[in-house]
């Protein structure tokens, strides 16, 4: 379990990643190394709950013991062991010791595993960048450094054991085990993300109603997750609905379900999506997209849990709890009567905002070293590390398009720094040139290309033209000249310019379809 399944049991206690930081530095007084871990065993994967002297990167890692052979021999050890320094298993840890001016190799090594009330819990790993560090090290001084450890890790399990109640325990269980393959997790310890863990485990227990602001690729289906799982229905199903994808002459039956012949192409009966959700959650992403008419029958699910399939008189109750999410302004929708008022005060019982990547801090080496451990797998690179010059990078970029362009571009950088490198030596190192990110700022309308040539006349293309009308005119003309523009440089290819813009195929497209940009092929 990594840091981001901390829970906070109220503000006068230290929360568990406290704990086991504690007990960490303690472990480093007593023994003198360069770096400490612990980390915890599920599911065949380790996960670090807290590092002292690694990088931030390391706590979104989550490593699969298979692939790490030093992890498995230490698993495997009845005591611990010791690593030579000449050992040709890979190091997880090559040049991921923090506060170093590049990346160096670990060459000293060792670890033990730990047992939590006679079951295997975990590693405690020690790392030094001397051959010779833990030469006075011997068997009794390692057995009780573990049994310091275990006391420290059982006293902390005690503690939140006393602090949840029974059915929060048994939810927070199923919830990982149900994701613990499809989902991600919300990782980061920044303020922003302590706060908005605390929001989610107020509202997750009861039954209101939740809307979602944020930025586009900030991560409101994790929020919606984990708001499910923190809810009596974690056990019923999580239906997810994406509106903004839905067309408007099918928005209807696809939430609300058909009779058989109510339209049209209606050959046979259909469950909608509130009726699969009967009993658990619905999520309704990008909720500002529905139809009016639709917006119409949604209020009426959320005022008395009724509902009406198209095409029949039967009125069916359902037992739903909604979450919707939304990137729009939804008071402005509704001064533009785009947006009904009554269901926007229906959807925002407790509404809850998810902070941008910018706002985040340090948390974007955390979810960066997730990414980069996805693509080491991904490509069968061996270790794939972030140098010095690349975590500057991330962290000093603004992160318009959010999580989703980190992704993005770590999943870049992973590749075109692998295939620069192969498998030669012991890391893969990305560079700030592998990440790209320069050319993902504000780009510049090639001089070669014109709107135009994607659908969009000449007479409308405005964004830096000081004569349109109103600011909503002359943002909307830069958008149509950037989206435009975006289309040119990826050839018409919707899907890579989706990427570069840091947003889903279906809401790029619905954004072409807004300026009336046509997403035919470049001619060649």
């Amino acid at each position: 379990m990594s840091a981001e399944m901390t829970t906070s049991t109220g503000p006068e206690l230290p929360s568990e990643a406290e704990r086991f930081s504690a007990l960490l530095k303690a472990v480093r007084e007593f023994v003198r190394c360069d770096a400490a871990a612990l980390l915890r065993l599920e599911d065949g994967a380790l996960s670090a709950v807290a590092v002292d002297g690694l990088s931030d990167e390391t706590l979104g890692r989550r490593f699969t013991v298979a692939a790490h052979p030093r992890f498995a021999r230490l698993l495997d050890s009845p005591a611990g062991l010791r690593f030579p320094p000449d050992c040709e298993l890979p190091d997880p840890y090559d040049g991921l010791v923090s506060g170093q001016p590049e990346i160096l190799p670990v060459h000293d090594c060792m670890g033990a595993p730990l047992r939590l009330r006679g079951e295997l819990w975990g590693l405690l790993t020690l790392d030094a960048l001397e051959a010779s560090a833990f030469d006075a090290v011997g068997p009794a001084r390692m057995e009780a450094l573990v049994r310091l450890v275990e006391s420290g890790i059982d006293a902390a399990q005690t503690i939140r054991d006393m602090a949840r109640r029974a059915a929060q325990e048994q939810a927070l269980a199923q919830a990982w085990q149900s994701s613990r393959v499809a989902t991600r997790e919300l990782l980061g310890t920044s303020a922003a993300m302590q706060q908005l863990r605390r929001e989610i485990d107020t509202v997750g227990a009861s039954d209101l109603t939740v809307l979602l602001l944020g930025e586009t690729g900030v991560g409101k289906d994790l929020v919606a997750q984990r708001l499910h799982a923190r809810s009596r229905r974690e056990a019923q199903p999580l239906v997810q609905v994406n509106c903004a994808a839905l067309p408007e002459t099918l928005a209807d039956s696809e939430l609300f379900g058909h009779r058989k012949g109510a339209f049209t192409g209606a050959i046979q009966d259909r469950t909608g999506k509130f009726e699969l959700a009967d009993g658990g959650t619905l999520f309704l992403d990008e909720v500002g997209e529905l139809p009016l008419t639709v917006q119409a029958k949604l209020l009426r699910v959320l005022q008395g849990g009724e509902l009406q399939r198209p095409g029949s008189d039967r009125t069916l109750r359902v037992d739903v709890r909604v979450i919707a999410a939304t990137n729009r302004d939804l008071p402005a929708a509704i001064a533009q009567g785009r947006f009904r008022a009554d269901l926007y005060h229906r959807l925002s019982v407790y509404p809850l905002v998810v902070p941008p990547l910018r706002a985040r801090g340090r948390d974007v080496l955390a979810l960066a070293g997730g990414f980069l451990e996805e693509n080491q797998h991904r490509l069968g690179a061996r270790n794939l590390r972030l140098s010095p010059g690349a975590r500057a990078a991330l962290l000093a970029h603004p992160w318009p398009g959010n999580v989703r362009e980190l992704e993005h571009a770590i999943s870049r950088a992973a590749l075109r720094a692998y295939r620069e490198h192969g498998r030669a030596g012991r890391w893969v190192a990305i560079e700030p040139r592998h990440l790209l990110l320069e050319e993902m700022i504000a780009p510049a309308l090639p001089p070669d290309t014109a709107p135009a040539a994607y659908g969009v006349p000449a007479s409308a293309s405005a964004g830096n033209d000081a004569t349109a009308t109103t600011l909503r005119d002359a943002t909307e003309a830069f958008q149509r000249d950037w989206l435009a523009a975006c289309l040119a440089r990826h050839a018409g290819n919707i899907s890579q310019a989706a990427g570069q813009a840091g947003m889903d195929r279906s809401n790029f497209h619905r954004l072409l379809r807004k300026f009336g940009i046509r997403p035919q092929q470049q001619p060649g």
